[in-house]
């Protein structure tokens, strides 16, 4: 039967109307259902050693569109809608976004499924199935507020299985639930995302805004992503996930191992279990403990096996980020870790007095990435500077004991999705010029550098672009009220609110030229600048960087002198979608974390992808794209990891020296507080910013505001010499291949899985 005859036919048994009869809702429905027939004789991945990929997050995004390009059929179906009067983009967007993930980290964990699939791996993601996930941002009084984000329907990527475990806590067992997402490579086969739930869940619990009991477990476990852990409760409530997380995967997998008759005594030469980040740790104490009680190995033995079959990927170099759970916690959650990781942490204390590396410090606190460093055969960060750092810094006591099991692995993203899918336009013409074998070895978008000369090309991709912003500015005058200019420049940070990653520099930025208009200097070429970012419910300074850019968002959009040269946007609830939308048409990326605190960064190989220019510190895989497009297609500013790492060694960065000095920061610095800025804000919002920034400044904001400031201008004026700029452009794009996540995953399976 043909695409058309089966999508004929669903219409007919779901809702008794043909194609063209259907509204978008009806079509979506019916095209999910027919995705998932094929996705049910697309073939398993299986061989004789599987990767398990363990993750709090996995932020998979809408799948329909990426569903469709990796089984074949997006094309063809587009062209029987199209028939029928119908628009596959409309239909696309009926679709909730699944709520499973926050940043990179759950981005990066979508993606590496989507290649490992692939590359015909056999591997599994392994989570939970967050029914609000991390929380739906809205913007009151121009104030973040947070608000639950359902997105489970009764008809969705979901398929409820059978199976079912019983999880024990010290003081409850609950039953869990298996749902699993199926993960189709391009081109290639079936795996599965697992996804955990549990029977007892009830959102009603939930109140006003985000608030509900953190003490009731069976009813709340899996209700939301990173539930606020500004309280005890919160903190156990972290416990109590995570350890289900990993009580149901070591159950699924020793429950695979006993389907195929496997020894397990011999478990690593069928199974490597990935712990993304240290959400998932508890997985070696766990897996030991099963095999010491429940299948007579003596600790010994299942230490030696576990730690044969487990690797540990770091995600960050921000010492806070690097959990550390008391003891006592621990004790009341998971009384039956407890002497597990009391009998690995004597075992690091016998052989190793440095206190730095100690599994439970004096403070009895457990450090979970210890665990995972002695206790797994291998470490990676993920970027080549963030590998280094772990090495010579952060991690050195470890990499001191274990030079062999540190690597690293650069991240990727995956070209279906953030190319394919979300730029169609300069995929297609891409196919046109280079062939379509970039899809499948991205290596080959270097192709695209023998046209460097070509006038064709290059104003071709320059047209595409004007093309995807004038897309983004119909869609944010339906979506926020709010006009842009197409023919500005479009300076984009999309990315988790963070003080490391920066955003206040760029407000204060902005603050600067907004000033500098007033005064009478003009920018010659318009001004758009977009933020995106959810700031944790907890964390206070970052939820008032975002009300500064909701102020100054107000105060430049409705200055009649002013906004005809500059205008500011913060989207609300930026996520997967919003992002599909803002990459293709940006201009300028802004990747501006401090210098050695991002550990890689993905969204800086989204955009060079899709043809913007870098704004960069040297930092995370900043430091790889300038080494891949030289020194001419990118714009680096501000201090190198090495003096910023010496800075802190030393306590010298002192941000009030700045402030005082400098006219320049002192003026944007102070506009947070000014009579316009409080006449539209918050005082206490506002003036907490404010000492902050002078009297703290721990990401070193100040440090390098004048050097941003200077690049960013010479960058502006770059842009007017447009022979240059689409140069750029065709620069990044060809060298964006690197980036491919298929060589990430490769890289993994070459180095540290093995997989057969």
């Amino acid at each position: 039967m043909n695409l058309e005859q089966q999508l004929q036919e669903l219409t007919q048994s779901m809702y008794q109307k043909a194609i063209a009869d259907c509204t978008d809702a009806e079509l979506y429905y019916s095209i999910l259902r027919m995705s998932k027939d094929l996705l049910d004789s697309t073939e398993r991945i299986s061989g004789d050693k599987k990767i398990y990929y363990i993750s709090a997050e996995f932020l998979i995004g809408k799948l329909l569109s990426n569903n469709l390009i990796n089984l074949g059929v997006y094309d063809k179906l587009e062209n029987i809608l199209k028939e029928n009067g119908k628009e596959l983009s409309k239909i696309e967007e009926i679709e909730p976004e699944p709520s499973l993930g926050n940043g990179g980290l759950g981005r990066l964990a979508a993606c590496f499924l989507d290649s490992i699939a692939t590359l015909g791996l056999p591997g599994d993601g392994i989570g939970l199935n967050y029914h609000f996930g991390l929380f739906k941002q809205v913007f009151k009084d121009r104030l973040q507020k947070a608000e639950k984000n359902d997105w489970i329907e009764e008809n969705s990527w979901l398929t409820k299985t059978d199976v079912t475990f019983d999880v024990k806590f010290g003081d409850r067992t609950v039953k869990s639930r298996l749902y699993d997402i199926d993960v189709v490579g391009y081109e290639n086969g079936v795996n599965k995302l697992r996804l955990f739930d549990i029977e007892t869940i009830d959102e009603s619990i939930v109140e006003e805004g985000i608030s509900f009991d953190k003490e009731e477990i069976e009813k709340n476990l899996t209700l939301f992503l990173y539930p606020d852990d500004s309280d005890e409760a919160g903190n156990l409530l972290r416990i109590y996930q995570q350890y289900f997380m990993v009580s149901n995967a070591a159950q699924l997998i020793l429950k695979e191992m006993k389907e195929k008759q496997y020894d397990l005594r011999k478990m690593y030469e069928h199974a490597v279990i990935q712990i993304n980040d240290t959400h998932p740790t508890m997985v070696i104490p766990e897996l030991i403990r099963i095999l010491v009680d429940e299948k007579a190995f003596t600790m010994d033995e299942a230490i030696d096996v576990v730690s044969k079959t487990c690797a540990y990927t770091n995600h960050t170099i921000l010492a806070e980020a690097l959990e550390k759970w008391p003891l006592k916690y621990l004790e009341k959650v998971v009384p039956q870790l407890v002497p597990i990781i009391k009998e690995l942490d004597k075992r690091v204390a016998a052989k190793y007095k440095d206190e730095k590396v100690q599994i439970i410090d004096k403070d009895g606190r457990v450090h979970m990435a210890h665990i995972d460093i002695h206790y797994g055969f291998s470490v990676n960060g993920v970027a080549a500077i963030h590998t280094d750092i772990l090495k010579d810094t952060e991690l050195k006591h470890f990499y001191d004991i274990y030079p062999e099991k540190f690597n690293n692995k650069t991240n990727g993203i995956t070209f279906r999705r953030w190319l394919l899918s979300c730029n169609r336009e300069l995929a297609a013409y891409l196919t046109e010029v280079i062939g379509d074998g970039y899809k499948k070895d991205a290596d080959e978008l270097e192709k695209l550098l023998a046209h460097m000369d070509d006038q064709a090309v290059l104003d071709k991709i320059a047209e595409i672009k004007k093309h995807k912003k004038e897309e983004l500015v119909a869609y944010v005058k339906e979506a926020e009220g709010v006009t842009l200019n197409p023919n500005s420049i479009f300076d984009i940070q999309v990315k988790r609110l963070h003080e490391y990653k920066r955003q206040q520099m760029n407000a204060l930025y902005i603050i600067h030229k907004y000033l500098e208009i007033k005064a009478g200097k003009k920018p010659s070429t318009p001004l758009t600048f977009i933020f995106g970012a959810k700031a944790a419910p907890a964390y206070v300074i970052a939820q008032d960087i975002i009300h500064l850019l909701l102020v100054m968002q107000e105060i430049i959009n409705n200055d009649p002198e002013v906004s005809p040269y500059m205008n500011l946007l913060m989207v609300e609830n930026y996520n997967v979608s919003y992002a599909e939308k803002l990459i293709p048409a940006c201009d300028i990326s802004e990747q501006i974390s401090l210098a050695s605190k991002e550990a890689s960064g993905t969204g800086n190989m989204k955009f060079m992808l899709n043809g913007a220019v870098t704004l960069g510190t040297s930092d995370g895989a900043n430091v790889e794209i300038n080494e891949l497009v030289g020194d001419d297609n990118i714009y680096i500013f501000g201090e190198k990891s090495e003096q910023v790492i010496a800075h802190y060694e030393k306590a010298d960065y002192v941000s009030k020296d700045f402030y005082e000095k400098d006219p320049v920061i002192k003026e944007a610095v102070d506009f947070i507080i000014s009579k316009e800025a409080l006449a539209v804000g918050h005082k206490e919002n506002l003036e907490r910013l404010y000492k902050e920034l002078i009297n703290k400044d721990w990401f070193m904001t100040l440090l390098d505001l004048k050097d941003y400031i200077a690049t960013k201008d010479r960058m502006f004026e770059d842009y007017k010499d447009q022979q240059k700029w689409k140069k750029m452009m065709l620069t990044n794009i060809a060298k964006a291949g690197f980036f491919s996540s298929d060589r990430t995953i490769a890289e993994y399976n070459r180095d540290i899985w093995k997989l057969k």
